[in-house]
């Protein structure tokens, strides 16, 4: 933004120099890109923060100055010639999206004459970059320029009925900007209408049929607030920027609106002559409540590392307009209107740092880091990660939101639920992610399509679980998620053998279970405790992740229930002293016979010998009986006192084996 300096001077008397000014600016934030001299004047071009909408007019900039300096900010007194007839006689406004447009505003000034700008008027504009126009046009971007607030001059006789819609364009609605660009509007975008149709795109632009003209005798004035966004979003689309558009999209002061439009109103009486209309259309569908900030001087202190006094404090937030009351430590702030970027105490601790002058705040030539060891958790969820790694698994990073699509598939609740973004942010993929199991999808997809398989994945992330209620944030678990393209079994042992790894003494089982996401699901339970699911993705998820001819699954544990399990040093054994028995055993049973019954039977009957059983395979095919399946699995004896002979083996086998017959209708295949 460009400051004439003689025009600056109009709000605050400081008495410096331009360098001096530029330097004073840039200890505040407002860093100086360069200087021009004009005879006895300066244009200091200042660059503008996104966050500091507030800062693109000249009062802005005053305001800021005066708090640095204590000099006086001086606003224009605002004094109108006003008619007898009612605003209201001539114009009605109604705002349809009140989401959109927080407020608008409409007065009527008849009897203008349009024409060329005065001198003085010309040249404030012309060296500050903006090309003069007509008194009219130019005297809205003076009062822009001045105030940060944009207004829009309508010509009145050209509205349809005098009648202001603030709505939502329709499909297949056109307008032709004031530059000539032919625009063609999109739902979404929101726009000024009369009784026709669209006469201006809302925050941008406005349309050449209702522009000033030579011709024009009645305006109609408008000041509003959009919406930054919905401003932003719609004049990157149409390729349109403004000089409205660029301070619209970095907020303007929702609250002074009516008092900017009347400054404007005053300001194109004084050049074009007229006369307004009495009061004004202000629709203020939803009045923000204020915000209330607190700061805590001793925090204040141990984030500069420097004492600033509770009164120096209280004297830079009151020079800045927060209204600060001190209670002991505590102080409580009012957020002007004008300041849409302080939310929080950190915002209140940077406005004092940056005015109380950051060249005062000490500097040491040497910065000392300390190494802080690995936490227990870290170092337990880095244990896992190298677990999987020996696994063969390999780790993934995705992004944190999911698209409609994925969020629906692995959603623990009513989609509806999700926590979103703006769809414009994130261009689809908004919401706030329920499980992880959908991203990995996507990352299978990828390494499938470049060939990598088998592909072995696993994240440790947050997923974000809405709860129930209007104002409750959603409950953040730090989740573990494994996806694998094969055998389910092969996902279940690393499963195992992750959580023997963390407690080896753990009771670990699958227990059968309908998932949302999964033909063939389990819950996976240590020592009667659900720490996660499992199970083959059924048909729906993997044709919706373009996974359809791939045999894939997954699983999603909770690294905080997980980790709960952990006993501490693990306890080793000493090496046996005497050699094992091993045998195998392939019993046929019925095809819906579970794994857990076939362990549970075999431990009915176990000898305290039985160190281990084990899954070995599955086999169906010939020789097998329809309906039927082989197990095998393998049995392992050890006895702590002696060496086990086969004959005393043979017996705990047939004893085994009985209890099989008798549990599950097993019989033992032979050749």
């Amino acid at each position: 933004m460009k400051i004439l300096l003689s025009w600056l001077s109009e709000y605050i008397e400081i008495g410096l120099g331009a360098e001096q000014i530029a330097e004073v600016l840039s200890d505040l934030g407002l860093p100086c890109e360069g200087i021009e001299y004009l005879g006895d004047d300066a244009v200091i071009d200042v660059e503008i923060t996104s966050n500091r909408g507030d800062c693109l007019g000249y009062i802005g900039v005053a305001r800021e100055l005066s708090a640095v300096t204590g000099k006086q900010l001086k606003l224009p007194p605002v004094v109108l010639d006003e008619l007898e007839k009612d605003t209201s006689e001539f114009a009605s406004v109604e705002i349809a999206d009140p989401d959109l447009c927080g407020r608008y505003t409409a007065r009527i000034i008849e009897g203008v004459k349009v024409g060329p700008s005065p001198d003085w008027l010309k040249k404030r504009l012309e060296v500050i970059g903006l090309r003069s126009v007509n008194n009219v046009v130019d005297a809205t971007n003076y009062a822009m320029m001045e105030t940060g607030q944009p207004p829009h001059a309508f010509d009145y006789d050209k509205l349809a009925q005098g009648k202001i819609i603030v709505r939502k364009a329709l499909a297949g609605e056109r307008i032709v900007s004031i530059d000539g660009s032919q625009c063609d509007l999109q739902p979404n975008m929101l726009i000024i209408a009369d009784a026709r149709g669209p006469v201006a795109i809302a925050g941008v632009m406005g349309g050449l049929d209702t522009e000033v003209s030579d011709s024009t005798t009645t305006i109609l004035l408008e000041d509003a607030y959009f919406d930054p966004v919905s401003v932003r979003t719609t004049s990157r689309k149409l390729a349109l920027p403004s000089e409205a558009a660029f301070r619209f999209e970095r907020t303007v002061d929702i609250e002074t609106v009516d008092w900017a439009s009347a400054r404007t109103c005053q300001l194109i009486t004084q050049v074009a002559g007229g006369r307004i209309a009495k009061g004004v259309v202000d629709v203020y569908p939803q009045k923000p409540s204020p915000k209330k900030v607190k700061l805590r001087m001793s925090r204040l202190n141990k984030l500069l590392g420097v004492e600033i006094s509770a009164e120096e404090a209280v004297r830079i937030l009151t020079t800045l307009g927060f209204k600060p009351k001190l209670n002991n430590d505590l102080v409580v702030c009012s957020v002007p209107s004008w300041r849409s970027d302080i939310y929080r105490e950190v915002d209140l601790i940077e406005e004092v740092a940056r005015v109380y002058g950051y060249n005062k705040i000490p500097t040491q030539r040497k910065i000392e880091i300390e190494a802080v060891p690995l936490d227990p958790r870290q170092k337990a969820i880095q244990n896992i990660g190298s677990y999987l790694n020996g696994c063969g698994f390999y780790e993934t990073i995705t992004v944190g939101f999911v698209d409609k699509s994925s969020a629906e598939l692995f959603a623990q609740t009513d989609g509806n639920e999700h926590l979103s973004a703006r769809d414009e942010a994130r261009q689809g993929a908004n919401l706030l992610r329920q499980s992880l199991l959908g991203s990995l999808l996507g990352v299978l997809k990828s390494n499938r399509n470049v060939g990598n398989s088998p592909c072995k994945i696993f994240e440790i992330a947050d997923a974000f679980v809405p709860i129930k209620g209007k104002d409750n944030l959603p409950l953040e678990q730090t989740r573990l998620a494994l996806v694998y393209d094969n055998d389910i079994r092969d996902l279940r042992g690393v499963i195992e053998g992750l959580v023997k790894n963390i407690n080896r003494d753990a009771n670990i089982t699958f227990i059968p279970a309908e998932l949302s996401w999964a033909e063939i699901g389990a819950q996976i339970n240590v020592d009667g405790s659900t720490i996660g699911s499992a199970g083959i993705f059924s048909q729906t998820v993997k044709q919706r992740s373009a996974l359809k001819d791939v045999t894939a699954c997954g699983a999603e544990l909770n690294v905080e229930t997980l980790l709960a399990r952990s006993i501490g040093p693990v306890q080793v054994k000493p090496i046996p002293r005497f050699p094992s028995i091993q045998r195998d055993l392939s019993i046929v049973v019925g095809e819906q016979t579970r794994w857990a019954d076939i362990a549970e039977a075999v431990n009915q009957k176990a000898p305290d010998e039985l160190e281990d059983i084990r899954f070995v395979g599955i086999y169906r095919g010939q020789g097998i009986a329809p309906g039927k399946k082989s197990v095998t699995l393998s049995l392992l004896f050890r006895d702590q006192d002696g060496t086990l002979t086969h004959d005393t083996v043979d017996h705990f086998q047939a004893d085994i084996v009985k209890n099989l017959a008798t549990a599950v209708g097993a019989e033992l295949r032979t050749l």
